[in-house]
């Protein structure tokens, strides 16, 4: 089916649509859709297939009316309809882009959007332009060997958690919807030839642009200039108009500069919260800086530099917590030898990268003293943080509760027994009856280097803990969270979806009536599928 022949909606508030992406760049000549490779062109025409049942499980009110959606709107089949690919907006003209990228590492050539469908552009009301997406909406061009299509428990960790995100202060994609499909998609969750079928579900994502690293990596890598030129010229003129003229070499310069800036910003507001991506592949890394494509994501609950939740990523652990600023930089360089051809200034290419690496180590410093309620930074706190940060990887320590309770920490304190300090943090430790004497001294020590610190604020312990409560949430979407939720809504429950995205509205709040979501990974929890580390499968 075309586009064109594609039902549209009728009862929906009409939305205005803009055209920039496909009007000035070059389209896939080939209409039909069939997994094939896609040359000279940066998307193809193609429409979502069409599904058997539209169920609307879950939406962010908020962000549909940003859009221009009514509350009369999401209350209709026909929204449903919209945001699962049945029906399109008239003057919507659905696609997918296209664009390569290194996995693991390795480039892998040409990958697009295998399983996601833009329905369009559209100017919002107050909100500038939002990107409209559709997650799981059927068969492109790029789909390769797979069928396009999402299944339940993925996409409800990705509704839940770009929204947990944006909650938390972190640039990310948003998720207007989550919808079941009616139709059973069959995977195999653990690549152990045991494939089942999973009820279907497709997610509608937005985003100022889709735009990838690895948008501009496979034009490079075919030799196509004129289209990594194209794709350049558009990206500075609509996603950093500020910059000015997008054919100028010092406005490309200082463009490659902000995506620097902007990914150091992404990397050190992950690394403050505890979050990890899990597959840091460069076509999972977004131009402006944003959270995208969460796959098999994770918070750390133990404080644990070397965790990844990916278990495709167990032998050599690339992605891992503290890694992710290193594979980011990586990610850069190959962002860079792509744009080389058009920008033709190495050395400020290389400018920018070493001026990354000095960003994000200035910008870890101030978010560390922020999360320790230091009132400026001083030379001599890189040593705190160095020994925190050993100390937390000693024993098995929560780091979400382990910085709110952190906060309680009253200047008055004279320098405690030990065993205080153990009960002080009791609550954060996952085997309390494991602390060796060793441990116990060093933690004691810090925590007089920690008090000793403290005294030089200006500001009260009050002003000191609502610093450190704005810095370090007291809710995160843990992973046994996000399992709960998705075997209740298997079995046809959605509540728990709604309750976390309740509580996720306000992380950083005490919520009392939510604490049960602020409690540290159950041991039930710890070796159990979905409930600590995730597989790539959809």
């Amino acid at each position: 089916m075309n586009s064109a022949a594609h039902p549209t909606t009728e009862n929906l508030t009409p939305l205005t649509l803009d055209h920039q992406y496909t009007e000035h760049l070059p389209a896939d000549g080939e209409l039909l859709t069939y997994p094939r490779k896609v040359v000279e062109a940066a998307y193809s025409f193609v429409s979502p297939t069409p599904v058997k049942s539209p169920q609307l499980i879950a939406y962010t009110s908020e962000l549909a009316r940003q859009i221009g959606f009514t509350d009369k709107d999401s209350s209709s089949p026909e929204f449903a309809q919209l945001l699962t690919g049945n029906k399109i907006a008239p003057g919507m003209r659905p696609y997918s882009c296209n664009y390569g990228g290194h996995q693991f590492g390795q480039w892998a050539g040409q990958l697009g959007d295998g399983r996601a469908i833009m329905l369009g552009e559209v100017v919002t009301p107050n909100h500038g332009n939002l990107f409209l997406q559709l997650k799981g909406a059927g068969l492109t061009p790029y789909s390769r060997s797979a069928d396009g299509r999402a299944v339940l428990r993925s996409s409800i960790r990705e509704f839940l958690c770009s929204e947990a995100m944006y909650h938390l202060g972190i640039p990310t994609t948003r998720a207007l919807s989550l919808c079941l499909t009616g139709d059973p998609v069959l995977r195999d969750m653990f690549y152990d030839g045991r494939a089942g079928y999973e009820p279907g579900a497709v997610v509608c994502r937005t985003s100022r642009s889709f735009t990838r690293f690895g948008t501009f990596q496979l034009p490079f890598y075919r030799g196509d200039k004129d289209l990594l030129n194209h794709l350049v010229s558009r990206c500075i003129t609509t996603d950093f108009p500020h910059l000015g003229d997008p054919d100028n070499q010092d406005v490309r310069i200082a463009w490659f500069n902000e995506i620097c800036l902007r990914t150091s910003e992404l990397i050190v507001h992950w690394m403050r919260v505890g979050f990890v991506h899990g597959v840091m592949n460069t076509d999972n890394m977004s131009i402006l800086g944003e959270t995208i494509d969460f796959g098999p994501y994770g918070w750390i609950d133990n404080f644990d530099l070397d965790w990844t939740p990916n278990t495709t990523d167990f032998s050599n652990r690339r992605y891992r917590f503290g890694a992710q600023g290193d594979v980011a930089l990586w990610n850069l360089y190959r962002l860079a030898n792509a744009v080389a051809p058009v920008i033709e200034n190495v050395d400020a290419l290389e400018a920018a990268l070493k001026k990354f690496i000095e960003n994000i180590q200035s910008q870890k410093l101030e978010m560390m003293s922020k999360k320790l309620g230091f009132q400026s930074l001083q030379p001599s706190d890189h040593a705190i943080f160095d020994e925190l940060e050993a100390i937390l990887q000693l024993v098995e320590t929560d780091m979400t509760l382990f910085y709110r309770q952190l906060s309680n920490v009253k200047t008055t304190a004279q320098k405690s027994p030990v065993t205080d300090w153990i009960e002080f943090f009791k609550n954060c430790f996952y085997k309390p009856d494991n602390l060796s004497t060793e441990y116990q001294a060093r933690l004691s020590a810090w925590m007089d280097a920690y008090l000793t610190r403290i005294t030089k604020n200006d500001h009260s312990d009050e002003e000191r803990k609502q610093q450190m409560n704005l810095t370090n949430p007291k809710f995160v979407l843990r992973n046994y969270l996000s399992q709960q939720a998705i075997e209740k809504a298997e079995d046809g429950d959605f509540s728990m979806i709604h309750q976390l995205q309740k509580v996720l509205l306000t992380p950083y709040d005490e919520q009392p009536e939510f604490e049960h979501f602020s409690q540290k990974r159950p041991e039930w929890a710890r070796d159990k599928p979905g409930s600590s580390t995730l597989s790539c499968s959809s």
